[in-house]
């Protein structure tokens, strides 16, 4: 069940939400004039939300290369790969 707090909660009881965005990992909804306003999470909750949707996009663009048949062979990109972890 998501937290929910008021805009009043944020501003008095900034270090509890804090402490709860940070251990649970979970955003906590904040609401101005009882209407949906803001969410609230910790940096890492925040890179790591951005991180997969950096995945989900490079994962949505080899499906839209592949469906274009703008493919490799495999021993090619393994190449590559070699090159350019060997910094050649």
């Amino acid at each position: 069940m998501p937290k929910i707090k008021s805009s009043t909660d944020l501003r008095n009881n900034y270090n509890e939400i804090s402490k709860f965005c940070n251990e649970s990992k979970e955003p906590v909804f904040i609401t101005k004039n009882g209407q949906g306003d803001l969410a609230v999470m910790s940096i890492d909750t925040y890179e790591m939300l951005n991180g997969k949707l950096e995945l989900y996009r490079l994962l949505d663009e080899g499906r839209t290369a592949v469906k274009e048949d703008r493919k490799l062979p495999m021993n090619d990109v393994v190449k590559d790969l070699l090159r350019e972890i060997n910094n050649e």
